[in-house]
């Protein structure tokens, strides 16, 4: 069938423009954000593998228990017998570094989500947008802003990410009782006064689920973003599927596996410690 609507060329036509007129902005995010991915993963690969799943234990056990350190313990020592480590923490990098990018954006956008009826009609449609495009599409800005590597994939997955954050921060917020606010305004607290004392603290139980949801969303765009050599077990995954190696596909998949749930875990019970 013939189109009667073109609406890629006119994509097409903005992407070029922006590659050729703010080129040297997206070689300048590419050097710093390599840098900074990087720097992460150096330190993550660095430690000795015996001091990281130490640690992570310890905070499994405090946040989340006795079961999800002893899980924790075994999950990582597993990865690590595997052979899977060094990938493994250059997952963990990617999802760090992705995480903090995502919610230092998704964060404001929530919050003025909330606060602005106008913005969320903005917002609302761009986010519906953002979840439901197939995450392969956001491969291919990327990749041309970008050539390929880390920083693509980091890209691609704050764009895929981020709307949950943005949902349940400006959920949270809309959530705090209107009686607690007079309150606040009658004691002659100022709108900033309102929003950090007294509108964020209660709302930060949302906020962090959003945060919970973004950090798994991240680790579920690992194969993909191993499509475009961002490493990690994304790339075994992929290795195993090309070269039919169900056992390399299935060890691979079951670190991502293990390491979900180990993120799952610490970061919902952190989230209900908080909320008590």
């Amino acid at each position: 069938m013939e189109k009667t609507i073109d609406i890629g060329q006119y994509v097409a036509v903005a992407v070029k423009w922006l590659m050729k007129n703010l080129r040297p902005f997206f070689d300048f995010i590419k050097i710093t954000g390599n840098a900074g991915i990087e720097s992460i993963e150096w330190a993550l690969v660095s430690v000795p593998f015996y001091i990281t799943i130490t640690l992570f234990t310890l905070v499994a056990w405090k946040s989340a228990g006795k079961r999800t350190a002893a899980f924790t313990l075994l999950g990582l020592a597993l990865i690590y017998l595997m052979g899977f480590w060094e990938e493994t923490m250059q997952t963990l990098a990617l999802i760090i570094s992705s995480t903090i990018i995502a919610l230092v954006i998704a964060v404001p956008l929530g919050i003025w989500s909330a606060k602005k009826q106008t913005a969320q009609r903005v917002i609302r449609p761009m986010l519906d947008l953002m979840q439901t495009m197939p995450a392969f599409v956001y491969l291919i800005p990327a990749v041309l802003f970008f050539s390929i590597g880390k920083l693509p994939g980091a890209f691609a997955t704050i764009i895929f990410a981020m709307p949950p954050a943005v949902r349940l921060t400006a959920l949270g917020i809309q959530q705090v009782p209107d009686d607690i606010l007079e309150a606040a305004r009658s004691l002659g607290a100022t709108q900033r006064q309102i929003l950090f004392k007294v509108e964020l603290p209660l709302a930060l139980k949302t906020i962090l689920t959003g945060v919970n949801q973004t950090i798994l969303l991240s680790l579920s765009m690992v194969v993909i973003a191993g499509m475009i050599a961002a490493g990690g077990l994304g790339e075994k995954v992929l290795e195993g599927i090309n070269n039919l190696d169900i056992g390399l596909g299935f060890e691979s998949g079951l670190s991502v596996v293990i390491l979900a749930i180990i993120l799952d875990r610490i970061t919902q019970a952190f989230g209900n410690k908080i909320s008590k």
